[in-house]
């Protein structure tokens, strides 16, 4: 096979099918029957300078697929693979992976690097191929400028792969040394300067040490700032993207560099190519999502608690900042509106001048508004787009006081130019405008009201009709009447002001879901959201006019299940329309069942719904899945115990659900429509609880489904116990070991960073939910003492979770409910075992005088639960 692998990998890029495909099924039966020789095969072929490119390129692109993958359980069995192969094998590996770095093919090399890095990464951390960073550092110097580059691009990859703990400090300090001396203006090459320049900015995670330390620091920022200054474009563009990852990871060691960082940004803004310019703004967007973070967590109050102070760099950079910012909204392009991921400059400038608005609040208006007043009315679209687009940005941060006056003044103004401008961008933004005003400066909970009966009308009219104009335009006009309608979300049964014109909106959305280009700028997607959120708000009085929506989209529901012999764009294209007419249903159902007076309307229409749901499932799409799962959660909780006789035909589709490992948030979804089934048919869930629950433990122990699932997995057997109550006796014996192991190891893995706190706070909420509805489920059955034999260890887990101290506001709440929920249903027979416990002192008198009053309350009640269960 060695001899004919070079023909079999230029095969699998052969134009014709079946030759591809041939081959493919020849490396795939290669790589299952012989692991080792394939992968030195693969190996040989990359290091081989007589061999074609394409066969090397394909060569070492398998080899990094054989080292990694998405999936986490795909990647841990790639791992073991490799850590298992002889050790002899891998070495010969390695050894042509490193010849491979002196090349002369560009891409052999860059290949090379990738895979090198890709097994540094498994490696490393286990302490094997400790010559590697040494063999490596050994290249950096007087060799050809080639093998430079593509060490140095290894070391950059390699920095990327594995985590700052594997490399000792002086291995880092020699890897910086040598990075930051390829990026030196000395150095002859370009290419080195590049690489090296890329590999910095992937290696400033490892250089905490050296940032700390004044000169190496002082160093590293000379030779950066000297880089962005490079004659070569993709040098200038990498030195400012190293500006920017430092900015985020050493905001609090750039003091004394702002002044020069400011001059040579706003001269790449100014004057240098697009690619680069565009860093440079992206520096000022990163240090104000730096001051924004560190302003959110403790609210300009920085007493000697605080790990980190605020700098004030925007605010001092202010005065020059925002007129630099101001020029960049004139650099328009022609067809930005047109191409959804556009990006330039003048979106840049826009955006960062947004985050300066959040940064500084009310001393931004001062500066924008003389630019607003002087460009709004110019005879150039782009001035009149520019001041529009930066009235727009600077509308979240400032107070509502502060800008009041000033959007009212603007309202009829804009409303005009959505109207009247003769040109697209101006009336794009315009509308885009619109939607921020309304988002940020209109709800209940603003003091002043720039909506009000009079201008509303007008308001809606101009809306209404700006929806049937260019697609782009229309699709923000949709969007601000998202933002208008959400406003109204909390009138609650009152009479809002959108009532007298419902129906119009209604239809006016309608007819945007059926034009022949609603396809374009999201425009059909942006109707149906607007539609979903002005149904949310509507109240008792429109409800008539919601019902009607019923038949409307259920037979449009039903004519995309009808649709014959589709080619896969379609079939794209109608499984996207499928998820919108289910979410939109969704939202139906959920507000018509919310009051009694509109519910019986639902009624009506229950049984043909859930028929076109179960049809939807029969496509097989996840988001088409994610859709109607919901939906039918939705019909679940409104139909209640009337809900059993959909089941039987139901329960295949739930299975499926539960069972879709791949597509995780599927499977999330279904997790959750289970709990709404269980609140739904009480006990009568009974007959498909072996399947779910054999299903959910069978979740439980896969490595690989999504670990995001399993803490709404804990969190449904409570709902099944609660449903079943003593019922779920049967599944105690698996379901309480689970819980047990999953609740040991959220105590060990506290506290590593912030993901993991998150997720081990999830996860133990998921565990205390199950605690709690299996307690409740039980309680009054003759079998609570089932549960005596659990009580030690749930006390346990409360009591290291008090000591652990590390638990938020939603396990706090969850844990003392617990313990309330264990001396309500154990009774006197847990009192000997609580009252040795720290948490039913301590951890109790501590929720008693909770800031919180949810946690107040469940403290209040486990009180009183202790209480009677210790004085007996």
């Amino acid at each position: 096979m060695a001899m004919e692998i070079t023909q079999i990998l230029l095969n699998a890029q052969a134009v014709d099918g079946t030759v591809r495909k041939h081959a493919e099924q020849n490396l795939k039966q290669f790589q299952d029957q012989n692991l080792p020789g394939f992968l030195l095969s693969l190996s040989g072929e990359l290091a081989n300078n007589d061999k074609p490119v394409d066969s090397r390129k394909l060569a070492g692109l398998i080899l990094k697929n054989t080292l990694d993958a998405k999936e986490q359980h795909r990647k841990f069995e790639l791992v073991q693979g490799w850590l298992s192969l002889d050790a002899a094998v891998k070495s010969q590996i390695k050894g042509c992976l490193l010849q491979t770095l002196s090349s002369h093919v560009l891409d052999a090399r860059s290949t090379a690097s990738q895979v090198i890095a890709k097994i540094a990464g498994i490696e490393l951390p286990h302490k094997q191929w400790p010559e590697l960073i040494g063999s490596l550092l050994s290249n950096i110097h007087q060799l050809p400028a080639h093998v430079k580059q593509a060490t140095l691009e290894t070391l950059g990859y390699i920095c990327e792969e594995v985590s700052p703990d594997a490399i000792d400090q002086d291995e880092v300090n020699k890897i910086l040394t040598a990075v930051v001396q390829g990026m030196n203006s000395s150095e002859a090459s370009n290419d080195v300067r590049l690489a090296a320049t890329r590999a910095l900015d992937n290696a400033l995670g490892f250089a905490q040490a050296n940032f700390s330390n004044d000169m190496e620091r002082d160093y590293v920022m000379r030779v950066v700032c000297e880089a962005t200054l490079s004659a070569d474009v993709k040098i200038r563009q990498a030195a400012f993207e190293c500006l920017v990852s430092i900015s985020s990871t050493y905001y609090e060691k750039l003091s004394s560099y702002i002044q020069d960082i400011f001059n040579i940004t706003s001269k790449a803004v100014r004057e240098d190519e697009e690619p680069v310019a565009l860093q440079a703004i992206e520096f000022w967007s990163s240090i104000c999502d730096e001051e924004i973070d560190i302003l959110d967590e403790y609210g300009g109050d920085f007493t000697g608690d605080s790990d980190i102070s605020c700098f004030y760099f925007i605010k001092q950079a202010l005065p020059a900042l925002v007129p630099m910012l101001l020029e960049t909204l004139l650099k328009q392009e022609e067809d930005q509106d047109q191409d959804e991921g556009a990006w330039n400059l003048a979106m840049a400038g826009g955006t960062c001048l947004g985050l300066v608005a959040r940064t500084v609040g009310d001393d931004i208006v001062p500066l924008v508004m003389p630019f607003i007043e002087e460009n709004i009315t110019k005879p150039d679209w782009r001035q009149r787009e520019a001041a529009t687009y930066a009235f727009g940005s600077i509308l979240e941060g400032p107070s509502p006081d502060k800008l009041t006056n000033i959007v009212n003044i603007a309202l009829n103004f804009m409303l005009t130019a959505l109207m009247k401008d003769p040109n697209n961008h101006v009336k794009d933004t315009t509308a885009w405008t619109l939607g921020r005003i309304f988002e940020f400066l209109h709800g209940s909970i603003l003091d002043s009201q720039i909506i009000t009966p009079e201008n509303c009308k007008q308001i809606l009219m101009v809306l209404l009709q700006s929806m049937k104009d260019v697609p782009n335009v229309a699709e923000k006009a949709c969007g601000a009447l998202y933002f208008l309608a959400q406003g109204y979300e909390d009138v609650g049964s009152s009479s809002s002001p959108l009532s007298p014109f419902f129906q119009d909106i209604i239809q006016a959305l309608l007819t945007v879901t059926h034009r022949e280009d609603a396809g374009e700028s999201r425009l059909r997607t942006a109707a149906y959201e607007a539609l979903n959120e002005v149904v949310r708000c509507s109240n008792d009085e429109t409800a008539p006019t919601v019902a009607q929506l019923v038949p409307v989209l259920m037979l449009e529901l039903h004519q995309t299940l009808e649709a014959q012999k589709l080619s896969s764009e379609e079939r794209e294209k109608q499984s996207d329309l499928q998820g919108l007419l289910c979410g939109c249903l969704q939202v139906i159902i959920q507000k018509l069942s919310s009051s009694d007076a509109t519910k019986f309307i639902l009624m009506q229409f229950t049984d043909q719904v859930m028929g076109l749901f179960l049809r939807v499932f029969a496509c097989r799409n996840a988001t088409v899945h994610e859709e109607a799962m919901l939906a039918i959660g939705a019909l679940a909780y409104a139909t209640g115990p009337g809900f059993a006789k959909y089941m039987q035909e139901f329960y295949p589709y739930l299975e499926m659900g539960l069972q879709n490992y791949e597509e995780y948030q599927v499977c999330s979804i279904t997790v959750g429509v289970v709990g709404d089934l269980c609140r739904a048919l009480d006990d009568k869930i009974l007959p498909f609880c072996d399947g779910i629950m054999t299903q959910l433990l069978k979740d439980l122990s896969s490595s690989q489904l999504h670990r995001s699932v399993k803490p709404p997995i804990f969190s449904c057997f409570g709902d099944i116990a609660l449903a079943i109550g003593g019922n779920f006796e049967k599944y105690l014996i698996y379901a309480m070991p689970m819980l047990q192991s999953a609740a040991e190891l959220s105590v060990k893995c506290s506290g590593v960073d912030d993901e993991i706190v998150e997720y081990t706070n999830l996860l133990r909420t998921g565990i205390l939910e199950a605690y709690s509805g299996i307690f409740q489920g039980f309680k009054n059955s003759p079998k609570t003492q089932l549960l005596m034999p659990y009580a030690p260890l749930i006390l346990q887990f409360l009591d290291s979770l008090y000591m652990e101290k590390d638990m938020d506001d939603a396990v706090s709440k969850a844990a003392i409910g617990v313990l309330g929920d264990l001396a309500d249903t154990l009774g006197s027979n847990a009192g000997p075992l609580i009252n040795q416990s720290v948490s039913s002192k301590d951890f109790l008198d501590e929720c008693l005088s909770s800031d919180d009053h949810l946690i107040k309350e469940s403290a209040e009640w486990a009180k009183m639960a202790i209480s009677r269960a210790v004085s007996v």
